[in-house]
């Protein structure tokens, strides 16, 4: 199964006969792990065969950042989506971390507009717009194709007179004394109105971005409540975090036997 999940990451897309003819099982025993992939979020089920989530939509930046360190973002996004509660209205900033969150969220919340879910992050919408009685929220405004969401003057409006109980942010860098960071202001203007009007901040961003400076800060670091990242962090770093009162979640890799692999 790993070794499909890694041709879907290559290749894009995947067919049952040549997984067959690879693998030298049945049709049957394929189809069952796409079934399972599926369900972990690590690819999506087409006719035929599957293909990665979004393949064909994103351009080539975003999907060489969304490559990087998959591993620790799908333990960060099983973490996370344990924050969700039911009755929550919950916003989505842009990001592969971010996406993450959404593809975990527990079952019993994807229907019967369990939650209520904002965002003008493309990958976030497609996601749950697969799920039963959606209630999501889109906000759209000027589109950039690098980041897969939208941003600017449309965006901010449609947010301001809007309450959340939490957001899941994604950032480019963190530290102590710049806070969070994005290489882009248009993108920055819109994490930071997110942060705003959400009453928790859950901030969700891989190891390596710890200690990491970006272009332009966007929120301070004390604006966090709950940072979400995977188990390689420095822990004098995490130290730091928690002497400022934020909570640090580290996402370690589960046993087998905790992790969800039903149908989405």
């Amino acid at each position: 199964r790993e070794t499909i999940a890694k041709l879907v990451v290559e290749c894009a897309t995947v067919n049952i006969p040549d997984l067959v003819e690879r693998f030298k099982v049945t049709d049957t025993s394929i189809r069952h792990d796409l079934s399972v992939l599926e369900g972990a979020g690590r690819l999506r089920r087409v006719r035929g065969g599957a293909m990665s989530r979004g393949a064909g939509l994103m351009n080539a930046a975003y999907a060489a950042r969304a490559r990087k360190n998959q591993a620790e973002k799908r333990r960060i996004g099983r973490v996370a989506a344990g924050l969700v509660r039911a009755g929550d209205v919950v916003l989505f900033d842009s990001g592969s971390t971010a996406t993450e969150v959404a593809v975990h969220i527990p079952p019993a919340l994807r229907s019967g507009n369990a939650i209520k879910i904002v965002t003008a992050a493309l990958p976030i919408i497609q996601e749950v717009g697969r799920w039963e009685q959606v209630d999501l929220v889109t906000l759209g405004g000027l589109y950039l194709a690098d980041y897969q969401q939208s941003v600017g003057p449309p965006v901010l409006n449609q947010l301001r007179d809007l309450r959340a109980n939490l957001v899941f942010l994604g950032c480019d860098g963190v530290t102590i004394e710049s806070g969070l960071m994005t290489p882009d202001f248009l993108v920055a203007e819109v994490s930071a109105m997110l942060a705003s009007v959400a009453d928790r901040v859950v901030v969700v961003t891989d190891s390596t971005k710890l200690g990491r400076s970006g272009f332009t800060s966007f929120l301070p670091i004390r604006a966090v409540n709950v940072l979400v990242t995977d188990d390689h962090a420095d822990p004098e770093f995490i130290k730091e975090l928690k002497s400022l009162g934020i909570e640090v979640l580290l996402a370690g890799e589960p046993p087998v036997s905790q992790l969800w692999s039903g149908p989405l």
